[in-house]
């Protein structure tokens, strides 16, 4: 698959480090967001292939953030992947149901994380 350009919305600097640096070794050129509205701005100057979405991230969460792009008609069928802590059971099933279109635990899998973002966005929107 030929190279990416990615939307990484991430407040921990440290996870944004580690995620971004495994998506560039993998060849794909990562644009990156630590809010709510930065993640806004950027994604419609970039318009992206993909959006990695933290769901606890300032300026009201991701699933507001999600919510917004989707009612964006030039933006809603990006893809957009749930990356976060937030595991307990139910979880995944209520952020797939919210309308992300996959879901990534952290921490994530350095050696699975960038297959598997190019494997979502491979599958497309809602499928």
């Amino acid at each position: 698959m030929s190279a990416l350009q990615v939307l990484l919305v991430e407040d921990n600097l440290l996870n944004r480090i580690l995620a971004r640096d495994v998506l560039e070794q993998d060849g794909h050129q990562v644009i990156e967001a630590s809010t709510v509205e930065e993640g806004w701005q950027r994604i419609q100057e970039a318009k992206p292939d993909v959006v990695l979405l933290d769901v606890q991230i300032p300026g009201g969460g991701g699933e507001a953030l999600l919510h917004r792009i989707r009612q964006n008609e030039a933006l809603a069928s990006v893809p957009i992947v749930a990356v976060t802590a937030s595991a307990m059971q139910g979880d995944r099933d209520h952020l797939l149901r919210s309308g992300f279109d996959g879901y990534l635990s952290k921490p994530i899998d350095t050696r699975t994380f960038a297959g598997e973002i190019a494997a979502l966005v491979r599958r497309g929107r809602g499928t």
